[in-house]
């Protein structure tokens, strides 16, 4: 039995390895795609459907539907179905009046025509004075506008949307004026299959004109335009007469659709949105950590090999009462480590809720390091993580009723229910009150009441249910025994050093597991507020794992010092070390936003700090409870490796 244990151990410890070691070196592990949906061939002359998404803003953060300012509308407007994560980002996804032909180049095809008054400019120049951006999508992908690079070399970079207009002078003039983009220059990028003819869409790409349309005459439907007339092949460039957005203003709506051959094939084509340009600083990012990691663990070896197997070999061979009378260190507090803490039921609730959430981020992360959560399947991320964190409930209850029960606790049902509502009671009471601030001011931001009540139903109809199936189940489980007894009457706690006062030693404890992910935390911030793609989830993944191992270490050398100072007051602390990194995560949260970020709006701001205190709470359970188990399991290793009297 022991060479099979053995053998199973050495080859579960050599996939483990591996698996790491593929993900550390392997260059295409950040862009591994697996596609969400099925290809699309067309036929040349085929009808594509463009819809048109949320317009959006990076200085407001409120999306807005497309039809809530006066652009052309189409005969009816059709909403598309989406999903919960799609409704929770604000997506409004509708169909539009632009007609493409598959590989039928198109020029100059005018949209409609409209004539502004005083309310419609006046929406016109807030969602431009805002730099809204307009977002569509073809075939799935999202409409683009390449911008070229600075040193002239590589891929051009490409921004999600256009703007719907932009600020500028006149030559000669100080006066800011406000010019709407009214002109679209259409490129669909296609691949083609030489056998069947046949073709699929791999790239949508616009440039944006502001353009005064002029003509000859009365307007009709058969009006030529002299500033883009496709007879004449002549085409809208930036040296037009630009539109600028005034009260009596008439608007042409025209577009153009060009047509190119790509050799980008369509399992690929997201790999240009997609295109990673920093990469080495994320490379940086890892090493950074694993310094950190290397640090911590050195440490950890030294106590774990050295230090305690000296104290424990000396503790085994005290013999005379003179010599157990001369003891020091942390086998003192032997009586008194395993006692309950104060507000126990609160310790065990929150150390459930950190099993939920860990769990919840685990299984997403496997999932998108996979490419099961790629950006075409949008809201799929979102959606993921709150069936999992339902899903999860399971867990958070059996985790917080063990730790109950050991704690000789006998009212389980009452920790299942704390365990239940305490995190998302708190979590939902800011949504509900972020959603209203946003119904007021009629964005797409807003959750409709059929998506409130689908959030309602995971919460109370999933979760809450499999938080007291959990419990019961822990609850019938045997109670975790202690491996020393403890005394009834509690030791006196000796006057500590400055360096080990337990506000000093919590936020100490939290700036390393912080720094193994700040690198990475930028990203992150910068693909959720300047809206941008985030799908480096293999390199999101090896940091995660970092930090996991970070928390865990530096909880226990600090709970070692501490015990070593007989203070036998661990469990809090222990919770609360690695939690307090979530404390800096909300501080880099507040400095981002008054560096990076353009936010002016009294609504938007709340709407950011709201979110990353939500987030920052997570980021606090889940490094919390790592941080107590790892304390947890370490006391009862030591304190079952000494004899006892």
């Amino acid at each position: 039995m022991g060479k099979a244990a053995n053998g199973f151990y050495a080859n579960r410890a050599v996939s483990i390895f591996s698996t790491i070691c593929i993900l550390l070196f392997s260059e295409h592990v950040v862009c591994f795609y697996l596609p969400g949906v099925a290809p699309e061939d067309f036929e040349k002359g085929d009808p594509l459907n463009v819809k048109v998404n949320k317009l959006t803003s990076i200085r407001t953060q409120l999306p807005y539907s497309y039809y809530s300012i006066p652009f052309c509308r189409p005969s009816s407007i059709i909403d598309s179905r989406e999903n919960l994560g799609e409704v929770l980002r604000g997506d409004r996804i509708e169909n539009s009046p632009y007609v493409f032909k598959m590989r039928v180049p198109q020029m100059c095809n005018v949209v409609c025509r409209l004539t502004l008054d005083s309310k419609t400019a006046k929406e016109f120049k807030e969602k431009i004075e805002d730099e809204y951006r307009v977002n569509m999508i073809l075939d799935n992908l999202p409409l683009v506008v390449p911008i070229p690079r600075t040193e002239g070399e590589g891929p051009p970079i490409y921004q999600l949307g256009f703007h719907v207009g932009l600020k500028g002078q006149y030559t000669g003039s100080k006066v800011q004026k406000y010019f709407l983009h009214n002109h679209l220059s259409f490129t669909v990028k296609f691949h083609k299959d030489e056998e069947t003819n046949s073709a699929r869409i791999v790239g949508f790409e616009v440039t944006p004109f502001s353009v005064k349309h002029g003509y000859e005459g009365k307007w009709s439907e058969n009006t030529r335009l002299s500033t883009c007339d496709p007879h004449a092949k002549r085409l809208v460039t930036s040296s037009n007469s630009p539109l600028e957005v005034e009260d009596k203003q008439e608007i042409i709506f025209t577009y153009d659709v060009e047509f190119q051959e790509s050799e980008v094939k369509w399992a690929s084509r997201w790999d240009t949105y997609l295109l990673m340009t920093d990469d080495q600083i994320h490379w940086f990012s890892i090493v950074n950590s694993l310094m950190i990691v290397l640090f911590l663990s050195g440490m950890v070896a030294m106590i774990m090999l050295r230090t305690l197997y000296r104290d424990i070999a000396r503790y085994n061979e005290l013999e005379s009462q003179e010599e157990a009378q001369e003891e020091t260190g942390w086998k003192l507090v032997h009586a008194d480590v395993f006692r309950p803490p104060s507000n126990s039921n609160l310790l065990c609730v929150y150390v459930g809720t950190g099993v939920q959430f860990l769990g919840m981020v685990v299984v997403t992360m496997i999932f998108a390091v996979f490419g099961f959560l790629s950006p075409s399947n949008r809201g799929g991320l979102m959606t993921a993580m709150l069936l999992l964190w339902a899903f999860m409930g399971i867990f958070a209850g059996y985790s917080s009723v063990r730790l109950y029960k050991m704690f000789k606790g006998t009212e389980w049902k009452k920790i299942a229910l704390q365990t239940s509502f305490l995190f998302p009671a708190a979590v939902f009471i800011i949504f509900f009150v972020l959603n209203a601030l946003i119904w007021d001011q009629k964005s797409s931001g807003a959750v409709p009441f059929g998506t409130m009540f689908a959030l309602v139903f995971l919460w109370f109809g999933i979760s809450v249910p499999l938080v007291f199936v959990g419990s019961y189940v822990g609850f019938k489980k045997p109670a975790i025994e202690d491996p020393v007894k403890t005394n009834k009457i509690p030791r006196q706690i000796p006057e500590q050093a400055w360096y080990m006062n337990p506000i000093f030693s919590i936020l100490i404890g939290g700036i390393l597991p912080f720094g193994a992910v700040f690198i990475e935390l930028f990203f992150i911030l910068t693909s959720i507020w300047l809206n941008q793609f985030y799908y480096i989830f293999g390199f999101l993944f090896i940091v995660f794992i970092i930090l996991l191992v970070t928390c865990a270490e530096i909880t226990v050398v600090l709970c070692y010092f501490q015990l070593c100072s007989e203070d036998y007051l661990w469990w809090w602390r222990a919770y609360l070390t690695s939690g307090s990194s979530a404390l800096y995560l909300f501080l880099y949260a507040a400095f981002y936003f008054f560096t990076k970020l353009d936010i002016t709006k009294p609504v938007s701001g709340a709407l950011y700090f709201s979110y990353m205190f939500i987030a920052s709470y997570g980021f606090f359970v889940i490094t919390g409870t790592i941080g107590f188990y790892a304390c947890f399991l370490f006391t009862r290793l030591i304190y079952s490796s000494v004899k006892i009297d």
